[in-house]
């Protein structure tokens, strides 16, 4: 690596670090499932203080073991894509500062489709400005210098969007859990646990922890909203970091039982999906 290029690194990491706080990009909402309806909309809008460019394309993703997003473009066993049955507009959006788009979704089921869920993600790529100041010429211009470096971090988001076709349905349970030490990132400990889902459909709520001492008193330790088991997936691990009250931090639960729930989203009722409990001595 010449001289050159070594001291332009620092500089290049500094612009895309400023170019990921530049991305405000925020959507709603953030899940579309179609049930019975054909049609949906998503509204972008932009918190910055300049114009913004997105592009808006389908992807498709599987998730992984603990909840990441893997791309994909063959389906593996009991994955269905839902791609084909998706028309949406417009294609690419620019929104004024503090401006607002809607993009809408469109469902088309073709005669004799399967039961099960269908599932793919709408993806919004911001494009990057290539005039004013991120011109690589007019920065060589305004500093009186033959190099620039400008880069911009092409920050953008995605939603899944979920086609359910016919009888689909899923039960899930809690399984594993346990506790672990507390560190510097999670004073308070850890609760790791699995979920477990079966069925044709995905699962998505509210995870809450719940601590109750020996004496009776009750209090809530990990919250982890809009978690989901994604179609085909059997299983899910997840980590909580506990909130201990301050006096607490540092050291181990008391004797007592640590009760762990699932639920649906207030939005779909809130019911009980699934509840496991963790003895303490």
């Amino acid at each position: 690596m010449c001289a050159s290029t070594r001291f332009l690194w620092p500089i290049a990491l500094l612009l895309w670090q400023a170019g990921v706080a530049r991305a405000d990009l925020m959507l709603f909402p953030t899940r579309i499932v179609f049930d019975k309806q054909r049609a949906a909309q998503v509204e972008l809008m932009n918190q910055g203080k300049t114009p913004e460019t997105y592009r808006i394309h389908l992807v498709n993703r599987r998730m992984g073991p603990d909840g990441e997003f893997i791309a994909i473009d063959t389906p593996g066993p009991g994955e269905q894509f839902a791609d084909e049955l998706l028309r949406y507009s417009p294609r690419q959006v620019t929104i004024p500062p503090g401006g607002s788009q809607i993009v809408r979704i469109l469902l088309r089921k073709p005669d004799g489709l399967p039961d099960g869920e269908y599932r793919s993600h709408l993806q919004f790529d911001r494009v990057a400005d290539a005039s004013g100041a991120s011109s690589v010429e007019d920065v060589a211009r305004q500093d009186g210098k033959d190099v620039g470096v400008v880069i911009q971090a092409l920050v953008g988001a995605s939603i899944p969007v979920i086609v359910r076709q016919g009888d689909t349905q899923a039960t899930l349970r809690l399984a594993d859990l346990g506790l672990h030490p507390a560190t510097a990132a999670a004073p308070g400990g850890v609760l790791s646990l699995q979920l477990q889902r079966d069925g044709n459909r995905s699962v998505y709520g509210d995870l809450q922890a719940t601590f109750t001492t020996q004496a009776g008193v009750s209090f809530d330790v990990a919250k982890a909203g809009g978690v989901a088991v994604y179609v085909p997936n059997a299983a899910r691990r997840v980590q909580l970091p506990l909130q201990l009250p301050a006096t607490a931090q540092g050291r181990a639960l008391p004797a007592g039982v640590l009760k762990v729930s699932f639920r649906e989203r207030p939005e779909a009722g809130g019911k009980l999906l699934a509840e496991a409990s963790l003895v303490l001595p």
